[in-house]
C-alpha cells in the first residue's frame, strides 16, 4: 500500500524559497497523480498543485502559479514543490497526496495523504 512522507519544511524569511520533498513507499509512485495541498492556521485545505503520474500534466492553483513548481522524479519515488517568493500567507502545513487510480490525470481528487510538513514565513 502507497504510503507519503513530506519533508523539506522549516521557518524562513519573506522572499526566501524552499523545496518541499514528497517520497513514496509500499508501491511506486510512477503509476500516481500526486498533489500538495496545504492548510494554514484555522482554514480548510487549499490545493496547490499536482502532476500527472508520467509527468506531462501540471496543475497550479492560480494564486501560486508564477512562484510554485510540482515536478517528480520517478526513478527516485520523490515528488517536489519548489516554493518561491514566500509570503506570510503561504505558512501552512503542506501534504503531499495521491489519487490511488492508476494513471489518471490531476483533478479527480485524493484519498492517500502523508502527514505534512510545515512551513512558517516570518522575519
Amino acid at each position: 500500500q502507497l504510503q507519503l512522507v513530506e519533508s523539506g519544511g522549516g521557518l524562513v524569511q519573506p522572499g526566501g524559497s524552499l523545496r518541499l520533498s514528497c517520497a513514496a513507499s509500499g508501491s511506486a509512485l510512477d503509476r500516481y497523480a500526486i498533489g500538495w495541498v496545504r492548510q494554514a492556521p484555522g482554514k480548510g485545505r487549499e490545493g496547490v498543485a499536482c502532476i500527472s503520474a508520467s509527468g506531462g500534466d501540471k496543475t497550479y492553483s492560480e494564486r501560486m502559479k508564477g512562484r510554485f513548481t510540482v515536478s517528480r522524479d520517478n526513478a527516485k519515488n520523490l515528488v517536489y514543490l519548489e516554493a518561491n517568493s514566500l509570503r506570510p500567507e503561504d505558512t501552512a502545513v503542506y501534504y503531499c497526496a495521491a489519487d490511488s487510480v492508476p494513471f489518471r490525470l490531476c483533478g479527480y481528487g485524493y484519498d492517500i495523504w502523508g502527514q505534512g510538513t510545515q512551513v512558517t514565513v516570518s522575519s
